[in-house]
């Protein structure tokens, strides 16, 4: 009897090949700063009435103050005077484009992801115009009343200290609170550290947060924490230099003629083409320098 031999033959797959990538629902986007300047400006939008490209803001100057009047002799009265602050407006916009091919393969909504990029970056644009403006004060106070950046240590940070003679140097000036209730400070993270381990610091938390991004007070001041706060790097064997603000009621202006709209393309290459922008004409600009307090610190 003779012997049969079977002969499995196996063939491989490399797996690799036969595995599908697979994308998650959930869309994901680039952290971004915290914008919080918008919510203290003072607005104003009458370029949509009348012609220009620039908003006037009218700054009336004090009365000579009154006083003991004599019986039966008539008031001396004072003609008012007032100034003027122009905020000229621009146009700013950003905008995105895709194809038609990639709208109808694409696994995730496209444009909806690209309206909200472009949502982010409308507010960045805004906030980054609102804290150029300001930091922009010719009045600066450095940690310590040291003279100058140069002088600056390590050792000088921020802290509940700090906050006291800043609010003392506006108080000089009469600078009035914001809305009566207190002065805005914004700072850094690093700033916000050290200020939090004061014993003087009040968490918001604690009594209630009236402002987006406010984390806390010491007397009469309301900190706001953003990244948005630039960073000044000298160099080795010198500290980075932080850069914050505090100001009162009227310190900075949005003149604001065509309020931000969202706009299409319209049909491109036969529909090929789909484009998308976020579109404004503003401007933004100081009403009161005298009300902002540009400071620096380790």
């Amino acid at each position: 009897m003779s012997e049969s031999t079977t002969t499995t033959m196996t063939t491989t797959t490399n797996l690799s090949q036969a595995v599908l990538t697979v994308y998650s629902k959930e869309i994901m986007f680039h952290a971004q700063p915290v914008l919080r300047y918008a919510q203290f400006a003072t607005k104003k939008t009458e370029l949509g009435v009348t012609p220009g490209l620039k908003i006037t803001f009218m700054r009336y100057n004090n009365l000579t103050p009154g006083g003991v009047l004599d019986e039966n002799e008539p008031m001396t009265t004072q003609a008012l005077s007032a100034s003027q602050i122009h905020i000229e407006v621009k146009e700013y916009g950003n905008a995105i484009k895709v194809s038609e091919l990639l709208l109808q393969s694409a696994f995730d909504d496209v444009l909806a992801s690209g309206a909200r990029l472009l949502g982010l970056d409308y507010a960045q644009v805004v906030d980054t115009m609102f804290r150029d403006v300001v930091l922009a004060s010719p009045n600066v106070y450095y940690a310590n009343n040291k003279a100058s950046r140069d002088a600056i240590t390590e050792d000088d940070l921020f802290s509940s200290t700090a906050v006291k003679d800043l609010v003392e140097i506006l108080e000089t000036k009469n600078v009035r609170k914001y809305n009566g209730d207190a002065y805005i400070c914004f700072i850094h993270p690093h700033q916000a550290r050290g200020l939090k381990d004061d014993p003087d610091f009040k968490n918001a938390k604690d009594y209630g947060a009236i402002y987006a991004g406010e984390i806390g007070r010491v007397d009469d001041v309301i900190f706001i924490s953003t990244t948005q706060q630039p960073i000044v790097e000298q160099g080795e064997g010198k500290p980075n230099i932080y850069r914050g603000v505090i100001f009162g009621d009227n310190a900075y202006g949005w003149a604001e003629a065509l309020p931000v709209e969202m706009r299409d393309g319209g049909i491109v290459d036969f529909g090929r083409q789909h484009s998308l922008a976020w579109y404004s004409i503003m401007g933004a600009g100081q009403i009161e320098s005298d009300n902002i307090l540009v400071f620096e610190t380790a």
